[in-house]
């Protein structure tokens, strides 16, 4: 049976229906927001995966291209392949708040597809697809624990708006989506121009209110639908084996948590792991898996023991205080800038590459074809962790943190037209124990500044991480790996002394309230400033020349009409430029030629053939002409390439000439200057004006 529920959010109507379509999946909605269409569905498998210790759910987020009425570019002309960076995080944006709803010990096997179906440029679809797979999972069997739902914030003019359109967006001064359930925020993401802490503390307050009448219209649809949940998995307890694993490893196990070497402490992790379960192999055989739960649970109760109640943290720094930072620029000779970043056991090299416009990266989305002149790229190779694993492509949390970092970078970069190169800049994770991504975002503003680039600023990041037990909560700078996979958060800032730049939250908990957001806002305000300080005692400013192995690039802008003679007959004239000089040349479409090579002197040897081919005759201007055919009443002559003018018998010598031929033959070089040019660009010379006048004439 069709069921449907409305609801106005930003002041036009969502809709969220059921029952009409895709009904085998265990639960599947289509959302309506303006023209633009998500269907999303959820699907359990009846069986469970035996022998996993993680939550099976996978998301996945694709974009139609007929949703835009666009067919698919490449071979196939289909959507195939891997997904697009944009799926992949939409994908992400998607998973994060919906997986900590889950009960605990679930491992059914379970899906989440949106699809967009129609899209109108207007109403962005992500944020819609991360309310339709809450909704489609709340009208299912599954025993989710929901409902969440997502708004998108912005800020024109001052005033805060909920799901801006696309246009207003563009002039917005933050994008914001918050997603949360009824009480409380339970991740956020976004970037902002340089906004304070206050201001996006209020956005996200804004964005935490728009959500619950959303949160009313899910509850509604269930409510119609009428469904009934699954029990959630019992989780069984050996009290004798809990109690001997307590016997065994509770103590031991504060000691292994104070050490702070990272590779130090999962040794002896590794150690107490494998002494515990010798000891109990005879009494409690084929227990393994619930020994290694048991234990994960001491290993929690004991760091976050010691920071509650003995106020200190695993590596004994202060709450507020962040590791040991060590920077070096400049440190790798042949590239155009890198950049080393170390903070505690948290390693980056950052590099910055610099190419010419065909150098952007093409992306074909929805909305069409756009170019990217800036790329950050973030790879974790399995030594900075210490492991061996095959390499394979950058996977979701890859290409997640690298957004991050762009994000938090692009801020200050120079605008359109200000500095004319295509940028790429790759950070490699070297050592990683905990904030990685945030490293980047230091390491990146570092290596941009070493390359000369003119950013505005550099940018720093940090991660915050929380520990909350009852009404009491600890706020964590500068999180160590563990502290984030054993505490209650994650939240990561960018941005420098005037504001924000990029965040990205992530809690594991029901969610925080706006006084531990606002907590964490300030306290990583003090680390990032921190942070900076150490950065621009290194590299204060960018250099002031760009490397020697960098290309150089030169930018003129001629007359679109004009195009043509440089490009010449099947490329044939722009070709032979690029071979004599070496120089690579880019033309678009409006007349912007950029030139670029890394030597300086073929650059302006190729923008020297290109202006003589561009170049515009000028009245009053001398020009050494060739003359290319011979009339009675004159002859016509070349002065700049496929550009030519009539000298009339009378302008070719300062006496009376009886016959062109006798002052002139074809093929000539003369001196001319330009006396006018008509209406319809028809050149008159003058050889006479170009001559001195005859001693006599003086007289």
């Amino acid at each position: 049976m069709k069921h449907s529920v409305q609801v106005e959010v930003g002041g036009r109507p969502l809709i969220i229906e059921c029952g009409r379509i895709a009904r085998q999946a265990s639960g599947s909605v289509v959302l309506k927001y303006g023209d633009t269409v998500v269907i999303v569905a959820a699907t359990k498998e009846d069986r469970t995966r035996e022998g996993i210790d993680f939550l099976p759910l996978m998301v996945d987020y694709q974009e139609m291209s007929y949703a835009a009425g666009r067919i698919p570019g490449g071979f196939f002309r289909r959507e195939i392949g891997r997904p697009s960076e944009k799926e992949t995080l939409t994908s992400r944006l998607i998973d994060r708040p919906i997986r900590p709803l889950f009960p605990k010990k679930y491992t059914f096997e379970t899906q989440v597809i949106a699809t967009v179906m129609s899209v109108d440029h207007e109403n962005e679809p992500d944020v819609v697809a991360l309310t339709g797979a809450s909704a489609a999972l709340h009208i299912s069997p599954v025993p989710f624990q929901g409902p969440v739902a997502a708004v998108r914030v912005g800020r024109i003019n001052g005033e805060y708006v909920i799901n801006p359109n696309s246009k207003l967006l563009q002039d917005s001064d933050m994008n914001v989506v918050v997603a949360g359930t009824r009480d409380a925020v339970i991740m956020v993401e976004g970037g902002a121009s340089f906004v304070s802490e206050a201001d996006i503390a209020e956005a996200i307050h804004l964005g935490h209110q728009a959500i619950l009448p959303i949160l009313d219209a899910q509850d509604e649809l269930r409510r119609l639908v009428g469904t009934v949940k699954e029990a959630p998995p019992v989780i069984e307890t050996d009290q004798a084996l809990v109690d001997s694993v307590y016997r065994l490893a509770s103590t031991e196990m504060r000691d292994v948590m104070s050490t702070a070497d990272k590779l130090l402490r999962r040794d002896r992790k590794k150690q107490l792991k494998e002494k515990v379960k010798s000891e109990l192999a005879v009494e409690f055989s084929d227990r393994e898996k619930e020994i290694d739960r048991i234990l994960e649970d001491i290993e929690r109760e004991v760091v976050r023991k010691m920071m509650v109640e003995e106020g200190r943290r695993i590596d004994g720094r202060r709450f507020d205080e962040i590791r040991p930072i060590s920077i070096e620029a400049g440190i790798l000779p042949r590239t155009h800038g890198s950049a080393l970043f170390t903070r505690g056991e948290t390693q980056v090299m950052a590099v910055v590459t610099l190419g010419s416009s065909s150098d952007e990266q093409k992306i074909e989305a929805l909305a069409g074809e756009t170019f990217k002149s800036f790329m950050l790229h973030y790879n974790f190779p399995p030594y900075c962790v210490g492991e061996v694993r095959p390499l394979r492509g950058p996977g979701r949390r890859d290409i997640g943190h690298g957004a991050l970092a762009e994000r938090a970078v692009k801020q200050v970069l120079p605008r359109d037209g200000e500095f004319p190169y295509t940028i790429r800049v790759v950070s490699e994770v070297l050592e990683s124990n905990g904030s990685s991504s945030m490293a980047t975002v230091c390491g990146a503003s570092l290596a941009l500044m070493d390359a000369g680039v003119p950013v505005t600023a550099p940018v720093a990041g940090i991660a915050m991480g929380l520990v909350k037990e009852g009404d009491r909560f600890i706020v964590l700078t500068d999180i160590l790996g563990d502290e984030d996979h054993l505490g209650d958060m994650d939240f990561k800032v960018t941005g420098n002394e005037t504001g924000i730049t990029a965040f990205q939250m992530d809690v594991k908990i029901a969610g925080i309230t706006r006084d531990i957001l606002e907590s964490a806002l300030e306290q990583a305000r003090a680390g990032r400033i921190h942070i900076l300080q150490k950065m621009k005692e290194v590299l204060p400013e960018p250099r002031s020349e760009l490397s020697p192995f960098a290309p150089r690039v030169i930018t003129i802008q001629i007359n679109p009409e004009k195009i043509r003679d440089v490009i010449g007959p099947g490329g044939k004239v722009i070709r032979s430029i690029v071979a004599e000089t070496g120089a690579k040349i880019d033309i678009d479409d409006s007349g912007r030629v950029v030139v670029m090579s890394p030597d300086a002197a073929a650059c302006d040897r190729a923008i020297d053939r290109i202006r003589r081919l561009t170049q515009e005759p000028e009245v009053g201007q001398l020009y050494m002409s060739r003359i290319v055919r011979i009339t009675d009443f004159g002859a016509f002559a070349e002065i700049l390439p496929n550009i030519e003018g009539l000298i009339h018998i009378s302008q070719l010598e300062h006496k009376r000439v009886r016959k062109v031929t006798d002052v002139i033959q074809e093929g000539d070089e003369v001196l001319v200057k330009v006396i006018d040019i008509d209406k319809d660009g028809r050149i008159r010379l003058s050889r006479k004006a170009a001559l001195e006048k005859p001693q006599a004439d003086h007289d």
